[in-house]
């Protein structure tokens, strides 16, 4: 016999698709969304409308479509000489989106530090700006490092079961003959 609330939790997620925490927790999300939104909005509406706007076109119009021909790129380069239609890009290309991505989000956030335009920062931390460039760009050369070193792994331990599965069949194939 079935549980009433198992039931009716069972319909629950059938009829939303999620369990009641997820929505729990997205309306969360957007209570927190409407609270930060009025508190940024308080001050200078206009402002933060048109950066608001600024920055959903710079994003549409520039970012989109440069990073969208870099990602192409990198998948034609990382696929090889392969002149099939449709054929599937291999994952390896993401052992360079993710990296890019952390440095990409990295320097969002720190932007105005890294390019030494955080005149600011000194004065409300008393503490020097300095050397934020340097420090992104070695975080961002350890992270496409690490990558490099992943996919190092995961490509001979890939070949090394492949050269293993050839030795098999090709013991197969004699033993059969």
């Amino acid at each position: 016999m079935n549980h009433p609330t198992t039931s009716s939790a069972g319909a629950f997620r059938r009829r939303y698709g999620a369990s009641p925490l997820h929505l729990l927790l997205t309306l969360a999300c957007f209570a927190l969304a409407l609270y930060a939104g009025i508190r940024l909005l308080k001050g200078d509406t206009l402002g933060v409308a048109i950066w608001f706007v600024g920055a959903a076109l710079l994003h549409d119009l520039v970012l989109l479509p440069a990073y969208s021909l870099t990602d192409r790129a990198a998948q034609l380069f990382l696929r090889g000489r392969s002149t099939e239609p449709g054929s599937v890009p291999r994952p390896s290309v993401n052992h360079l989106r993710v990296p890019a991505f952390v440095s990409g989000v990295l320097f969002l956030v720190w932007w105005p530090l890294i390019l030494q335009q955080g005149g600011h920062y000194t004065a409300y931390t008393a503490l020097s700006a300095d050397g934020f460039l340097a420090r992104w760009l070695l975080i961002t050369a350890g992270l496409f490092i690490a990558s490099a070193i992943v996919w190092l792994v995961r490509t001979r331990l890939r070949l090394r079961t492949e050269r293993e599965e050839a030795g098999v069949q090709g013991q197969a194939r004699r033993t059969a003959k």
